[in-house]
């Protein structure tokens, strides 16, 4: 153990965030108020100078990270799959109804702090929460340690990849069939493309009766489509325009 990680683990071994890091993932945060953002709802958030201190923006870092840590490890896994594969399972996996229930299980609920008053239906909080605490582990300890982490304490441990691929996730095909049973006119729009020398990051928006309503960003077009298209059903689900009993069923 490093002498600085033997002081941060002296010093912080007392705090319940702390300890609930170590007996979940195998180690102490160095910069604990990263952790504590992480875990911090938008219901609760402080206001400081007209910015709302909550865990979204270590969410959108930590959704990125995520997926590309489960690229590279399906990349390697499965070697003769082809990319429509890959992608479908890596959505599977990142997918908020996975990550809500990966987070639950890992007892991520009883550490957000959020807002007891307010009359949200958080359905996806503890999902958010672990996207955060990737994104602050990322800020932390950096990509590989967070690789590590990931792929050792959380997949390999908690991620049933044989059991994953028969289960059916398509997200984008059920909003499309409650589209046109609805008689909702759906679009998926692309709107940007932010290309660097190794790789492309796509943007699209899911578009109902010509009102925005979430974005996904993915290394491909239908990875972005899956991740909008899921943000989108939940989104349905809180607006009771799809019924909790039919999106639990699917």
């Amino acid at each position: 153990m490093a002498l600085r990680d033997f002081f941060a683990h002296c010093f912080m071994k007392k705090k319940p965030l702390s300890q609930f890091i170590k007996n979940d993932f195998g180690f102490y945060p160095r910069n604990l108020a990263l952790y504590e953002l992480a875990f911090t709802h938008k219901s609760a958030a402080d206001n400081i100078g007209g910015f709302k201190l909550s865990n979204e923006r270590l969410e959108y870092l930590g959704d990125a990270i995520l997926s590309a840590v489960v690229a590279d490890y399906l990349f390697r896994i499965f070697p003769t799959r082809p990319e429509g594969f890959l992608t479908e399972m890596r959505s599977k996996i990142v997918s908020r109804a996975s990550l809500n229930k990966l987070s639950q299980k890992l007892g991520f609920e009883q550490m957000i702090h959020y807002s007891h008053d307010s009359h949200s239906n958080f359905k996806s909080m503890t999902g958010n929460a672990f996207e955060a605490f990737v994104g602050a582990l990322y800020l932390d300890r950096g990509y590989n340690f967070t690789k590590h982490i990931l792929i050792d304490r959380i997949v390999r441990i908690h991620i049933d990849l044989e059991q994953l691929e028969i289960t059916d996730v398509n997200f984008k095909s059920k909003l499309l069939e409650w589209s046109q049973k609805e008689k909702h006119h759906l679009v998926f729009k692309m709107v940007a493309r932010k290309d660097n020398p190794h790789e492309k990051l796509y943007h699209v928006m899911v578009v109902i009766d010509g009102e925005d309503y979430a974005e996904g960003a993915d290394f491909s077009i239908k990875g972005a489509e899956q991740l909008a298209a899921e943000k989108t059903w939940n989104m349905l689900v809180e607006q009771k325009k799809v019924t909790i009993e039919h999106h639990e069923k699917e």
